[in-house]
C-alpha cells in the first residue's frame, strides 16, 4: 500500500473520530424517554427519565421518581403528565398520576387511586378518562380525570371473562392490554382467558364506556396480550403470548376481522410479549421471550395490511417491551431479566435490526415511553 493511501486513510479516520467527538446535540435530535421497572429495595426505585439523542443513540440520566412496581405508564397528549400503574395486590394495586416537565424529566405527585383489582398491568389515556387493565382482577378500571390533571375515583369496573383450555394459565379472566380505537368511538381490551377482544362503546359526550356484548373471538389458546393500530386506522395488530402467533384484522366502525395469523414465535415458548409498529407504517415488530429471546421483524403489505416475515433479532433475556424511537431510527428494548435496555439501529429501507453496543444497564426495566417537548 502507498503512502499516499496510507495518509489518505489516515486523515479520514481522524476526520470521523473529531466528527463524532465535536458532535452537538440539536434540540430536534433529542426526546424524553420514560423507563417504568419492577421495583425492590435494593435495586430500581420506580420511573426514570432520559434524555436520548435519536441522531446517536446516546442516553443521559435526567430524573427518578419513587413509585411501586410501575411496570406500564403512558403520558397525556400534551406531555403534562404520566399515568403508571403499580402491578401489585389488593390495596397496593394502584394507579398513580404525576405532572411531568419533559424539557428536565421531572416527576411531581399528584395523586393515586385504588384499581379494585389485583395487577393492573396497562394503562391509557383519553385526556378525560384513564382507563387500566388488570390482569390478576381480569378486569378493566375507569377512572374520570380532574381539571388539574389528576385522578376522580373509580367510575367503573368491567370483568373479563374465562374459558381458553389452558387449564393452568386460562383458568380465570386476565385483561392484559386497553386501547382506544382510531376513531376514538370504543376501546378494545385483549382478555388472556378467553382469548378474545372484548369492545367497549365510549360516548364522547357521557366520556362513559358501554360493553358490547359481541366480542371478538380468537383462536383457542391464543392468550391475546398486547395490540396496536395501523397509522391509517384501517388494520389492528394482536401478539398472542401463548400460541406465538401475531393476528392481523381489518377495523371498521367498531368491527374488527381477522384476516391473517403469522408466527412470530416459531419455538413455541408461550411468552410472546409486545408489538409495534415502526412510524411509517412499513414494518412491524414483536417479542418473544422464554426461548430464543428476540424480536421478529414482519413487513407490512401497502394493500391490505398483511404481514410477511423478513427477520428476527436476538435480544438479551425476557424482552418484555420495547419501543421505537420517533423519528424510526432506533429501536429500544427492556429486557426485564437482562437488566438492560439494549439500543437496535433500524434500516429504514429494510426494518432490519443491528445491535449498535450501546445499552443502558438497569435493574428490571420493563417498559419503555417517549415524550416530544414540542
Amino acid at each position: 500500500m502507498s503512502r499516499v493511501v496510507i495518509l489518505l486513510l489516515l486523515c479520514s479516520m481522524l476526520s470521523s473520530a473529531c466528527n463524532t467527538r465535536n458532535y452537538t446535540p440539536k434540540a430536534s435530535d433529542e426526546v424524553t424517554m420514560l423507563v417504568g421497572t419492577y421495583t425492590s429495595p435494593e435495586a430500581s426505585k420506580g420511573i426514570y427519565s432520559y434524555r436520548f439523542n435519536q441522531e446517536t443513540g446516546v442516553i443521559t440520566p435526567l430524573s427518578v421518581v419513587e413509585v411501586n412496581n410501575p411496570s406500564y405508564l403512558t403520558l397525556s397528549a400534551d406531555n403534562r403528565f404520566v399515568y403508571a400503574v403499580s402491578e401489585a395486590r389488593d390495596s397496593a394495586a394502584v394507579v398513580t398520576a404525576f405532572t411531568f416537565d419533559p424539557k428536565d424529566g421531572t416527576f411531581k405527585l399528584l395523586n393515586k387511586q385504588r384499581t379494585f383489582a389485583n395487577s393492573p398491568c396497562y394503562v391509557i389515556t383519553n385526556g378525560k378518562r384513564v382507563i387500566t387493565a388488570n390482569y390478576g382482577g381480569g378486569s378493566v378500571s375507569v377512572f374520570p380525570l380532574r381539571y388539574d390533571g389528576s385522578l376522580d375515583s373509580l367510575s367503573a369496573v368491567y370483568e373479563g371473562e374465562a374459558g381458553g383450555p389452558d387449564p393452568k394459565r386460562q383458568a380465570k379472566a386476565h385483561v392484559h392490554c386497553v386501547y382506544f380505537s382510531p376513531d376514538s368511538n370504543y376501546v378494545f381490551a385483549t382478555d388472556f382467558g378467553s382469548d378474545r377482544i372484548l369492545r367497549y362503546a365510549y360516548n364522547p359526550k357521557e366520556e362513559q364506556l358501554y360493553p358490547l356484548a359481541d366480542s371478538i373471538q380468537l383462536a383457542p389458546g391464543s392468550g391475546p396480550r398486547h395490540l396496536t393500530f395501523s397509522p391509517n386506522g384501517k388494520q389492528a395488530y394482536v401478539i398472542n403470548e401463548l400460541s406465538g402467533m401475531v393476528d392481523v384484522l381489518n377495523y371498521a366502525n367498531g368491527n374488527l376481522t381477522v384476516t391473517q395469523s403469522v408466527v412470530s414465535d416459531t419455538l413455541s415458548a408461550r411468552g410472546s410479549a409486545d408489538i409495534h409498529l415502526s412510524p411509517d407504517g412499513r414494518y412491524l415488530y414483536s417479542s418473544n421471550r422464554l426461548q430464543g429471546d428476540g424480536i421478529t421483524i414482519f413487513e407490512v403489505s401497502p394493500e391490505d395490511g398483511t404481514l410477511t416475515r423478513v427477520g428476527y433479532q436476538p435480544t438479551e433475556s425476557h424482552p418484555r417491551n420495547f419501543n421505537i424511537s420517533p423519528n424510526g431510527k432506533y429501536l429500544l428494548v427492556a429486557c426485564r431479566d437482562g437488566n438492560v435496555i439494549q439500543i437496535f439501529a433500524r434500516d429504514l429501507a429494510t426494518g432490519e435490526l443491528k445491535n449498535t453496543g450501546q445499552e443502558l444497564r438497569m435493574s428490571k426495566p420493563v417498559c419503555i415511553k417517549f415524550a416530544n417537548e414540542e
